[in-house]
């Protein structure tokens, strides 16, 4: 069980970091595949920063908190950063998009930190 809750949150970390990346030097795209596209005739281009470096920062402290803290706080961490997915899920209802996306993408994700929360906590 370790292994695979330290397996699961690096994974989420990372994956946290690209989404970061991707927000900030492909916005455009990364906006779709968020469920809410940018709107074209609007500069977004300042809150798709925010949202880069919203989720780049939630993976490099989250790597951090694992390497230096211990799973215990970071078990803490994704019990809090679950609410970024789950609020995600209500963002892109609210917006416009698809249900597949807002519970395919944003509420399944919430799902995964929860477990994988869950899964630290018992290390």
């Amino acid at each position: 069980m370790t292994v695979t809750a330290y397996t699961l949150a690096i994974v989420l970390d990372l994956f946290c970091l690209f989404l970061g990346y991707r927000f900030l030097l492909q916005p455009g795209p990364a906006a779709a595949g968020y469920g809410v596209p940018a709107d074209p005739k609007g500069d977004a281009s300042a809150f798709l920063a925010v949202k880069g470096l919203r989720d780049g920062t939630f993976g490099a402290l989250g790597l951090a908190l694992l390497a230096f803290a211990g799973a215990r706080a970071e078990a803490w961490f994704m019990l809090c950063v679950a609410l970024v997915p789950l609020f995600d899920t209500l963002i892109v209802l609210r917006h416009g998009g698809t249900k597949a996306v807002a519970y395919g993408i944003h509420f399944a994700t919430a799902i995964v930190v929860l477990v994988t929360a869950a899964l630290l906590f018992l290390v």
